[in-house]
């Protein structure tokens, strides 16, 4: 495959991942971040290639691809790196749990080739089965595995629990050769699923934030952009656009390309074109107006970054005014929005009283077209 010469390339984060593990006091890491962050190109283009050099099979699967049947897409990653002619096998057997098998983009298993497995209401009952044998399976390799487990908070729902706990017990035993990689967009979710008790994976990996792209991310890009048009992109334009992009590395490649595209233009276009583009789009406008009033009138005053204590009565005026009430509501108008807000992945509960966007984009969205333009009540 020929090399991406736009991927900005991390090795010293790759190799201190792989060194933690290493030692052999840690046996899983949970990353969060952001979408459009550069967190899955991280763990596909760095992370896995550093592994396999360094003598571990991989297995890479986002959850997103399948998150209404996440245990047949995990098993197939699992399988596609330790016994790749699995599916021919399973589907020899006379009682396969599975009833048919097609082709399809969902589970990569090895090279270009995928397959999907549908499955009955009575087959499920067999994934536990199948998981199992796929552990066995990796049981009889010499090589230790890394699995990197993409947008996994898709396994803390609790429709995914009993697969959850029976892929916690599989991997639990196996920790000396079976390393995993948790990764997510979801900090609320993630903190739920390993910061609950009551949860499967409850303090079973560290939660920590993934290091983001910065300056020498943008110097990299520019020194590309520059051997290719004669209009050359300045460091200044480049970080007054990565700021303004709200330092999302997918924003600025669209920055760039339209800069590449149209140069004669100029940066400041490019920006603007950006901006238009990525902080108007209509996924966004049907999120927002899929909303109560409240809860838009709530991400309004938290866009604006000037309300920390939204159960407090000043933040209840301010909500009683967007929503065109004669008095400020009562304290479980916001706690209901909050927990709403959350459940739907919109914001997450940093701490006490702290929340923030999951995706900035939104905020930004809600900046300029949302609440503070009147639409709260709307």
């Amino acid at each position: 495959m020929k090399p991406d010469q736009w991927h900005f390339s991390r090795p010293e984060l790759a190799a201190g991942y792989l060194g933690l593990f290493g030692l052999g006091l840690s046996s899983a890491r949970t990353l969060f971040a952001r979408r459009r962050m550069g967190k899955t190109e991280f763990l596909i283009k760095d992370l896995i290639p550093a592994a396999k050099q360094a003598g571990y099979l991989t297995a890479y699967v986002n959850l997103w691809d399948d998150d209404e049947e996440p245990a047949g897409a995990l098993v197939g990653a699992l399988y596609g790196a330790i016994e790749p002619n699995w599916w021919a096998k399973l589907a020899r057997k006379a009682n396969s749990p599975v009833r048919k098998l097609k082709a399809s983009g969902k589970i990569p298993v090895f090279g270009e080739a995928s397959v999907e497995a549908e499955m009955t209401a009575d087959d499920k009952k067999f994934v536990g089965t199948l998981l199992s044998d796929a552990l066995k399976a990796f049981d009889s390799q010499t090589k230790p595995l890394l699995l990197i487990i993409d947008e996994a908070q898709v396994l803390a729902a609790a429709a995914h629990s009993n697969f959850a706990h029976a892929l916690r017990a599989g991997l639990d035993v196996r920790k000396d050769r079976l390393k995993v990689i948790f990764a997510g967009s979801s900090e609320s979710t993630l903190r739920t699923m390993f910061g609950r008790s009551s949860e499967p994976f409850f303090n079973w990996a560290p939660l920590e934030p993934f290091p983001l792209l910065g300056r020498d991310f943008i110097q990299f890009m520019v020194k590309k952009v520059n051997t290719i048009t004669k209009h050359q992109l300045s460091m200044k334009h480049a970080v007054a656009a990565f700021d303004q992009l709200n330092n999302t590395p997918e924003f600025f490649r669209r920055f760039l390309e339209r800069h590449l595209t149209y140069p004669f233009d100029g940066p400041e276009a490019a920006l603007e074109f950006t901006k238009e583009h990525v902080f108007n789009s209509d996924q966004f406008r049907r999120q927002w107006t899929g909303l109560l009033p409240a809860d838009r009138a709530l991400l309004g005053m938290m866009a604006d970054g000037k309300v920390s204590d939204f159960h407090g009565q000043a933040a209840r005026e301010q909500l009683a005014a967007l929503l065109g009430l004669p008095e400020a509501p009562p304290v479980n108008m916001p706690a209901h929005s909050l927990r709403r807000l959350q459940a739907d992945n919109i914001v997450t509960k940093l701490a006490h009283g702290e929340y923030r966007f999951e995706d900035e984009a939104f905020a930004q969205w809600i900046r300029e077209h949302g609440a503070l333009n009147g639409e709260a009540s709307s």
